[in-house]
């Protein structure tokens, strides 16, 4: 059994009289949120007080959504309890868009918001704006969110490096806030939870501090329920110049082997695969929160020579044999893969694939997948050229077979006529 601990503190900093940012840390239902607001005369606090009472009462009152992924955690209620997050987080945009309209003085407020919602062994993050959230995993620190800004979008276009983005006087130029206008583009994301995790959800005014190589470190020098004053104290002495929140999610539990170890090997099975490669951990968590997993007795056919499929494999545990017409030709253990191709079209499988002991495998649709390329479109990019790419490998190798065999047909012509003088 999981258990969350959650830490959280705010500090207005040594440059604002005010503090506009808001959090929540409710252990009970799992729920916790930072958002950072922004606006008129005292509006950006209302903002983000709104946003989080909003979506606190929103998600409570549907709990049945999470205790259903809690007790099974398939993609489709992984995909509903994204969808009650997002459907939470808009109903807030909507409620403070409609205070700010019917009050001049809160015209145009709004709020970032990060949130983290659990579920038994799995957890939710909702996002909007350029609060971040972080996690720390064996010693390796990730980011799970990516900032809603211009310079964000800059670097992601490739028109300005990351030295002219630290002195770009449009830093603070936010594009996605709940509440600036009726609705807004919500990004969700399904993640694991293992004994030893720890997420940190923080506002700009603190990650404005932090360098990519020197997170890991960071949140790894205190124990939880320390660090989130240990890191605003960081914030303060190198400027604190904003507002600053930050909420320490601990997961702690007695570890199972079992399934730390399939987390582990379901991530460095997608990773080696080179349609994948490429992805940020983000993006390669979202394709696993998609992803089934299933598991075959011995001597069981995975997928029939012949018979149309548009799955993709990946061998989490096991082994499995490939044949082709009854005869045996290849063989894959853990991290091997098998049917991308289907991912473009669903053509005759090539070959039979068969369990040769108990085996587990992920399988990845082509159905889900098309859906989260068209919700992300830099994925979606990527996703495309890697398809290029490995189709383009393909294409090498078998020009270069059959320059081989045609070689060799050359030679077995020529030398016909001297073998049957013979």
């Amino acid at each position: 059994m999981l258990q969350v601990r959650a830490y959280g503190l705010t500090d207005v900093g040594r440059k604002r009289t005010g503090n506009e940012d808001a959090f929540i840390v409710d252990e009970k239902h799992g729920i916790c949120i930072v958002a950072d607001g922004m606006g008129g005369h005292n509006a950006g606090e209302v903002a983000s007080a709104q946003a989080i009472e909003t979506v606190t009462r929103i998600v409570t009152e549907k709990l049945s959504v999470l205790a259903d992924l809690a007790e099974n955690p398939t993609p489709e209620n992984g995909q509903a309890a994204q969808r009650l997050i997002e459907h939470a987080i808009q109903k807030a945009c909507s409620e403070i868009f409609r205070m700010a309209q019917a009050d001049a003085a809160k015209r145009g407020m709004g709020t970032t918001f990060v949130g983290l919602f659990c579920a038994g062994q799995k957890a939710v993050i909702g996002h909007v704006g350029d609060s971040r959230a972080y996690l720390l995993r064996q010693g390796q620190a990730h980011r799970l969110t990516e900032d809603h800004t211009l310079i964000a979008a800059q670097l992601k276009a490739g028109t300005i490096t990351k030295e002219e983005a630290l002195k770009s006087p449009y830093r603070n130029v936010i594009t996605r806030a709940v509440g600036i206008q009726e609705s807004v583009q919500v990004d969700t994301l399904l993640v694991d939870l293992l004994p030893g995790d720890l997420f940190m959800l923080c506002s700009d005014g603190m990650h404005g501090y932090l360098q990519d190589d020197e997170t890991a470190m960071l949140l790894g020098a205190a124990p939880w329920d320390v660090l989130p004053k240990k890191l605003i104290d960081l914030a303060n002495a190198r400027g604190g110049k904003d507002n600053i929140t930050a909420i320490c999610v601990g997961i702690g539990g007695e570890p199972s082997a079992e399934v730390t170890s399939e987390a582990a090997a379901k991530m460095d099975a997608l990773r080696k695969i080179p349609l994948f490669r490429h992805l940020t951990y983000k993006e390669q968590t979202a394709v696993l929160a998609i992803a089934a997993t299933r598991t075959y007795p011995g001597g069981r056919e995975i997928v029939v020579e012949g018979q149309p499929g548009d799955d993709l494999y990946i061998v989490v545990r096991g082994r499995v044999a490939i044949e082709k017409a009854g005869v045996e030709i290849a063989e894959l253990r853990a991290g091997g893969h098998f049917g991308e191709m289907g991912l473009i079209d669903n053509a005759p499988r090539s070959a039979t694939v068969r369990a040769v002991e108990p085996t587990r495998v992920m399988i990845v649709t082509r159905a889900e997948l098309m859906n989260l390329m068209r919700k992300e479109a830099v994925l979606a990019v990527k996703l495309l050229w890697s398809f290029v790419q490995v189709i383009s490998d393909r294409l090498r190798a078998t020009n270069a077979e059959l320059s081989q065999t045609r070689q060799e047909l050359a030679i077995a012509q020529a030398v016909q006529p001297f073998m049957e003088e013979e």
